[in-house]
C-alpha cells in the first residue's frame, strides 16, 4: 500500500471574508489567498467552521467553492467543507467541488440528529461510493456532539480508499495518538491533521502530518515554522514557536462561536479586509474586547501598539 499522504503540513481553513453587506468579498479574498500562498502553506481549506459555511444557502457555499478553486489556480490543492445535515447536499456540493476543480473535500459528520453509528457508518460510505474524490473526515465532537473513534475511521477507510485523512478537532492528545497508531498502521497513506493550533508539534511528534487551524489565517509564520523546523530536525526552534503559539488558543474564549475572533486578528495583524463583518447569528466581536485580543497578540508576538 502507498506510504504517500496527499494532504499534510500546514493547511489554513481559511475564513470567508464579506463586504459590509454581507456579500463575498472577492478582492479581499484574492489578496488573503495570495498572502497564505506566499507564506509558504500546504493547502488551503475553505468552507470550514471559521468559514462560515453552516450559515450560508447551498447556493452560496458553490459561490464559494467555485471563486475559490477557480483563483488558486493549483497553486497549492484545494479542498472544501462539503458537510451538513443532509446525505443528499453532502452528496450534490462534493460532486460540485470535483467539477469546479477542487483537490478533495472535507466533511464533518450531521450536528443535529444523534445518529447511530451503523447510520453515521452509511452517511459517510453513501458518500464515498457516489463522489469520486479524495475525502477527508472532520471530527469535531464539541459542535457535532459525536466522536468519530478511531475503529470507526479505520473500518471506513478500509473500506473506502476515497478516504485519505481526518481534521481531529479535538482537545485531547491521547485520541490523536489513537487515532494515528490505529489508522495509520492499516492505512500509511491516511493523513491525520489536528484542528486545535496547540496540538500541532504534539501530531507530528506522535507521527501525525499537520494542521488545519484557524490562527494560520493570521500568523502562518507560527505553524509554517513549527512544520518546517521539525522536518528539518530543528526542535529547539520548532519548540520556541510552539511557545508563542500556545497563547492564540486563549482567543478562542473571547466569544462564540469564535470566527469574529479571527477576523479582527486579522485585521490587527495587517491583512487588508474591507470589513470584518461576519454571518449572523455571529456578530463582530464587542469593543471591550479588542484590548483582550490585542494583549493575547502582543505575547505570541504578532502585535505591536
Amino acid at each position: 500500500m502507498s506510504t504517500n499522504v496527499l494532504f499534510k503540513g500546514i493547511i489554513p481553513p481559511v475564513s470567508t471574508l464579506f463586504t459590509s453587506d454581507g456579500s463575498l468579498d472577492t478582492a479581499s479574498m484574492k489578496k488573503l489567498i495570495d498572502y497564505l500562498i506566499d507564506s509558504g502553506v500546504n493547502g488551503l481549506f475553505f468552507l470550514g467552521t471559521g468559514g462560515e459555511f453552516s450559515q450560508m444557502s447551498t447556493e452560496e457555499r458553490m459561490e464559494v467553492a467555485s471563486f475559490a478553486t477557480k483563483y488558486v489556480a493549483g497553486r497549492v490543492p484545494v479542498l472544501i467543507g462539503t458537510g451538513g445535515t443532509n446525505t443528499r447536499e453532502v452528496i450534490d456540493l462534493s460532486k460540485h467541488s470535483k467539477e469546479v476543480g477542487a483537490d478533495g473535500v472535507v466533511i464533518v459528520n450531521p450536528f443535529y440528529w444523534n445518529l447511530s453509528e451503523e447510520n453515521l457508518y452509511k452517511h459517510y460510505s453513501t458518500i464515498a461510493e457516489s463522489v469520486d474524490t479524495n475525502i477527508i473526515f472532520y471530527n469535531f465532537p464539541g459542535l457535532t456532539g459525536q466522536d468519530l473513534s478511531p475503529e470507526f475511521v479505520l473500518k471506513l477507510a478500509k473500506n473506502h480508499s476515497n478516504i485519505v485523512g481526518i481534521k481531529e478537532t479535538v482537545d485531547t492528545a491521547g485520541h490523536i495518538r489513537e487515532m494515528i497508531l490505529t489508522v495509520k498502521a492499516e492505512r500509511p497513506d491516511f493523513a491525520v491533521l489536528t484542528g486545535f493550533d496547540d496540538h500541532l508539534l504534539n501530531n507530528l511528534a506522535l507521527g501525525g502530518d499537520g494542521a488545519i487551524s484557524a490562527s494560520t489565517n493570521f500568523a502562518p509564520e507560527l505553524q509554517v515554522g513549527i512544520y518546517r523546523a521539525f522536518q528539518s530536525g530543528d526542535f529547539a526552534k520548532a519548540t520556541e514557536l510552539h511557545r508563542r503559539l500556545a497563547y492564540l488558543p486563549l482567543m478562542y474564549k473571547l466569544d462564540t462561536p469564535f470566527v469574529s475572533v479571527v477576523k479582527e486578528a486579522m485585521r490587527l495583524t495587517g491583512r487588508e479586509l474591507s470589513s470584518t463583518y461576519v454571518l449572523p447569528p455571529a456578530n463582530q466581536l464587542a469593543e471591550s474586547k479588542l484590548e483582550e485580543l490585542k494583549t493575547i497578540l502582543s505575547k505570541a508576538g504578532l502585535y505591536k501598539n
